[in-house]
């Protein structure tokens, strides 16, 4: 029997902002010019998430011309009030995204909600009713819209750019509940585009990571994901 895991969406804003780490020591921001893993999994979670599974991005195809605007902004402070900064965004964005969830092998006590035609489906209804929370690109500032799409479906702006690599970018990051350890670590990576499409490395192969800070997971018990077995069912009605 397949399994049905995998997704294909269109998501598009007026702008975006992944930021660049390098620029936040100032109190700025500017964006990369393309999304980040993190960010998309931000995105796909948004959509549909649940501890019993983990979503890996596999592609992105980026749909229009990278363009980017500059912005002054108010951010407000930790000690109160707000200051003026500086961010670069990107503007009119488009993406097409491939992703699939896998089993949370860390998370033995869901073994009963592994049902990977519930999962997908759900996903698939929380698609076409663009998502179970609000969007975002990036950042709060950058809403966002994800609509259903065939991925490679129509014409893109960097079909014939031929290969753009951006060299060392952020990709992620690995969290305890995924992982199994008790460490949150940063991951890093080399994206290579050709022709408007990114092929993400898996979590696993990012050679480069650091080190943030010790970090706890959070519990989950067998009646509570049986409660939401109960009420995601109820919400799949009408659906075949």
């Amino acid at each position: 029997m397949s399994v049905k895991n995998s997704i294909e969406f269109k998501v598009h804003g007026r702008y975006a902002l992944f930021t660049d780490p390098l620029t936040k020591v100032g109190g700025e921001k500017c964006s990369y010019h393309v999304p980040t893993y993190e960010a998309l999994k931000g995105i796909v979670k948004s959509i549909y998430w649940k501890p019993t599974l983990i979503w890996v991005i596999d592609e992105v195809r980026v749909m229009k011309r990278i363009r980017t605007q500059t912005k002054g902004t108010k951010p407000q402070e930790f000690s109160g009030g707000n200051t003026l900064a500086i961010y670069t965004f990107l503007s009119d964005v488009e993406y097409q995204v491939r992703a699939h969830f896998e089993w949370n092998n860390h998370r033995s006590e869901l073994k009963d909600d592994r049902i990977d035609g519930k999962h997908f489906a759900i996903a698939q209804r929380m698609i076409e009713r663009g998502g179970r929370q609000d969007i975002f690109l990036g950042t709060r500032d950058c809403q966002a819209y994800v609509e259903p799409c065939k991925f490679g479906e129509g014409i893109g702006a960097l079909d014939g750019d031929g290969e753009l690599a951006f060299g060392l970018m952020f990709h992620g990051f690995d969290y305890p509940d995924e992982t199994g350890d008790s460490k949150l670590n940063a991951r890093f990576w080399r994206p290579v585009m050709n022709n408007g499409l990114i092929s993400f490395d898996r979590p696993a192969d990012c050679a480069v990571k650091r080190y943030v800070r010790e970090m706890t997971v959070k519990p989950f018990g067998i009646d509570e994901s049986q409660r939401s077995v109960i009420a995601e069912y109820a919400e799949l009605e009408g659906v075949e």
